[in-house]
């Protein structure tokens, strides 16, 4: 995180700024295989990181060399899939996700250049795909820094103790705290994130 954003959000916000020393170094990056994130992001659902990162790396092993296709997931048996340790729905959404791409439904390639809302109407075609984890893509995939997931209940959870809600934060009060940190609200994220993780 450049400090450019760590001022921006000293001027705008003093409470979110007083974290950030805290929660340790931010950096934005792209992923280069848009199919193996979207993969891992189904995958990853509702998890916790520990089996998350386990069932992902068993995915990963199915593939020679680890060179996950959509070619070459449809081509597995749904069985194999599941010995990973995924669900069966989690199975038939990576299924979902490979015959929209083979069979050009979808079209990864041409994320990169729409809009935000653009790349979740077209990610949400997949089953298993809603807004919180086209949110993610664009956040952990794109790289695109100015994303707020308000559906994310960790993120709810962390400005209701930062900013000390006494209940968890409507849609509303999050729209308005966070219009203040545009263009930059994908950091804010990933500081809010990293707050639940430290003492205040």
């Amino acid at each position: 995180m450049n400090k450019k954003i760590i001022v921006r959000f000293r001027n705008v916000d003093p409470i979110l700024s007083s974290v950030i020393t805290r929660v340790g170094r931010i950096t934005i990056t792209r992923s280069h295989n848009y199919f193996l994130s979207l993969c891992r992001e189904i995958i990853t659902q509702q998890l916790a990181s520990g089996a998350a990162h386990a069932i992902f790396g068993r995915f990963g092993k199915l593939f020679p060399r680890g060179h996950v296709t959509p070619e070459r997931v449809l081509a597995l048996p749904d069985e194999v899939v599941r010995g990973t340790g995924a669900s069966w729905a989690k199975v038939r959404y990576i299924k979902d996700l490979a015959h929209n791409v083979v069979f050009k439904k979808i079209h990864l390639n041409n994320l990169n250049v729409l809009d935000d809302e653009a790349v979740v109407q077209e990610l949400i075609k997949v089953k298993g795909i809603g807004r919180w984890t086209a949110e993610m893509f664009l956040m952990f995939s794109l790289g695109r820094e100015d994303v707020f997931s308000y559906g994310d209940l960790g993120l709810r959870r962390a400005i209701q103790k930062l900013y000390k809600f006494k209940k968890e934060p409507t849609i509303k009060q999050m729209e308005r705290l966070t219009k203040k940190w545009s263009p930059y609200r994908t950091y804010a994220a990933r500081i809010l994130w990293k707050s639940l993780e430290i003492a205040h």
